[in-house]
C-alpha cells in the first residue's frame, strides 16, 4: 500500500480523503492556499504545504507547485478529490511522467470522457443510449440550423468541454440559434479553453439519474446502483438521493448492465459516474464524470462500501474487496448540500462561523470542514457541508433529514438550510420523481 498520499484539494472532500487514508494507515499531506491556512483539512493531516496565494490558478490549480510538494514530502500518490484538477488529463499524465500515482482513471480515459462530443460517440458505439443530436461539433451556424431542424426544436447547444452547469443554452428556433451560437462559443472558449459546440435534442422536464461504477485491474467492473440528482437550481445539484424513486427494477437492471458492459469494453479503471436524462421510461446518456462525486456518500451509506478507500486500493493495483452479488442496497439515503449563501439572492456568504453544532443520532452523517471560529473565505466554492441521512424507507429518510436540519447550528454566516427544509417538506418532493426544472419553477412557491 502507499505510505504517503498528497491530497490535492480543499474543504470537506479533503477531510473525507484524509480520513480514508488514515484508516488505511497512510500518512497524508495537505496542500493549501494562504486563505486556507486554518482549514480543517490542514489541521488533521500529518503534514501540510502552502502552495500559493488565495487565487486557485496560483494554488490549487498550480500543477508544478503540487508536484514540488510531492517531491518535498515524499508523497507517492496524489488524490485529486473532485473539481480543480480531478478531471485534468494533462495533470494525470504529468504525475505519471514524474513516477507519481494518480488516484483516479487512466489519463487516456479522462481525456476521452472530458470531450463530451467524443464521449457521446464512444458510448453510442458501446450500446449506451444517447440523446439525439449532432454526431460531432458544429461547423458553423448553418450546420447547427440544419441539424436542429432535423431533430426538431427546441434544442440544447452544449460546450464540448463544459461542465458544472456551464456552457449550455436552450434555443427554440433558427433566429434564436443565430444569435446565441456565437455568444456561447465565445463563453466556452473563455471558461473552458475550447470553443467547440454540439447540438442535442432538448428533452423537456426529464430527471437526472446517474450510475456509480467501480472497476479494477483484475477484470471486475461493478455498479453500485443509482442516484437521483434531479433537485437542481441553475443546473447545480441541491439534493440527491439513492435509490431513485419511481423507476422500475427491470429498467434499472438493464441500465446497470449497459453501463458495466461499456466500462468493460473501455477497460476503465477506478470510480466513475455515468449521468443520464430519464424521460418517459427512457434513459439518455449525457456525460461521464471520471472522479469521485460530491454526492458519493449516499451511495456509501446504502451499499456500505467506502468509495474513497476503494479508489486508493484500486490505484495501488489491488482487487475490489467484494463482488457484484454481495453489494445489496439497504434503505434510502438523502444528501443536502449546505451552502454559504444568501437565502433570498443566493449570493455567496463569507465570514466567520461564530457557532457551529452538528446534528447527531442514528443514520446521520455530516461531511464538513468548518468549526466554531473558522473564517469562511470568499475565494472558493460556497459548499460548507453535506448532510447525509439514511432511513429504512424514503419517507423515514425525509423525516430524519428534517430533524437533522433543525439541529444544525451555523451562526455568523448565511446558509441555505431553510431552503432544504422547504424542499423536504413539500408535497411534490415527498411524492418523489420531480424533474430537473421543478425547483427552478417552484422555488418561490414551496
Amino acid at each position: 500500500m502507499f505510505e504517503k498520499i498528497l491530497i490535492a484539494n480543499r474543504g470537506e472532500i479533503a477531510v473525507r480523503i484524509n480520513r480514508a487514508c488514515q484508516e488505511l494507515g497512510i500518512s497524508t499531506v495537505a496542500i493549501h492556499s494562504e486563505a486556507d491556512r486554518d482549514s480543517m483539512h490542514v489541521r488533521i493531516a500529518d503534514e501540510s504545504v502552502c502552495i500559493g496565494p488565495s487565487a486557485v490558478n496560483k494554488s490549487y490549480l498550480n500543477t508544478h507547485a503540487i508536484i514540488s510538494a510531492c517531491e518535498i514530502t515524499g508523497a507517492q500518490a496524489v488524490h485529486p478529490g473532485y473539481g480543480f484538477l480531478s478531471e485534468n488529463a494533462s495533470f494525470a499524465k504529468m504525475l505519471e511522467d514524474h513516477k507519481l500515482n494518480f488516484i483516479g482513471p487512466k489519463f487516456q480515459h479522462i481525456e476521452m470522457m472530458g470531450d463530451k462530443i467524443q464521449a457521446k460517440k464512444i458510448m453510442n458505439d458501446f450500446g449506451v443510449p444517447v440523446v439525439p443530436g449532432s454526431e460531432g461539433k458544429i461547423k458553423d451556424v448553418e450546420h447547427a440550423i440544419r441539424i436542429s431542424n432535423e431533430i426538431g426544436f427546441p434544442v440544447l447547444l452544449k460546450a464540448s468541454a463544459g461542465g458544472g452547469g456551464r456552457g449550455m443554452q436552450i434555443v427554440k428556433n433558427d433566429e434564436e440559434l443565430r444569435k446565441v451560437l456565437p455568444i456561447l462559443k465565445q463563453e466556452a472558449l473563455s471558461f473552458f479553453g475550447n470553443s467547440d459546440i454540439y447540438v442535442e435534442k432538448f428533452i423537456d422536464s426529464p430527471r437526472h439519474i446517474e450510475i456509480q461504477v467501480m472497476c479494477d485491474t483484475h477484470g471486475n467492473f461493478l455498479h453500485l446502483y443509482e442516484r437521483d440528482c434531479s433537485v437542481q437550481r441553475r443546473n447545480q445539484k441541491v439534493i440527491e438521493e439513492a435509490l431513485a424513486p419511481d423507476i422500475s427494477e427491470d429498467n434499472k437492471n438493464k441500465l446497470y448492465k449497459i453501463c458495466t458492459d461499456a466500462m468493460s469494453r473501455m477497460g476503465y479503471l477506478g470510480l466513475g459516474t455515468l449521468e443520464f436524462l430519464y424521460s418517459d421510461g427512457n434513459f439518455y446518456f449525457m456525460e461521464m464524470n471520471t472522479r469521485i462525486q460530491v454526492e458519493h456518500p449516499i451511495t456509501e451509506m446504502i451499499t456500505r462500501v467506502d468509495l474513497v478507500r476503494e479508489q486508493i486500493c484500486i490505484a495501488h493495483g489491488e482487487k475490489i474487496f467484494t463482488t457484484q452479488e454481495n453489494i445489496k442496497p439497504l434503505g434510502h439515503s438523502i444528501e443536502c448540500r449546505i451552502n454559504a449563501e444568501n437565502p433570498e439572492t443566493f449570493q455567496p456568504s463569507a465570514g466567520q462561523v461564530q457557532m457551529y453544532h452538528a446534528p447527531a443520532g442514528n443514520g446521520i452523517r455530516l461531511d464538513t470542514f468548518i468549526y466554531s471560529g473558522y473564517k469562511v473565505p470568499h475565494y472558493y466554492d460556497n459548499l460548507l457541508a453535506k448532510l447525509i441521512v439514511t432511513g429504512r424507507t424514503r419517507n423515514h429518510a425525509i423525516k430524519r433529514a428534517l430533524r437533522a436540519l433543525n439541529e444544525i447550528v451555523i451562526d455568523g454566516i448565511q446558509t441555505n438550510i431553510d431552503l432544504h427544509k422547504k424542499i423536504l417538506s413539500s408535497n411534490d418532493f415527498k411524492q418523489g420523481a420531480v424533474p430537473i426544472n421543478w425547483l427552478e419553477n417552484k422555488i418561490d412557491k414551496i
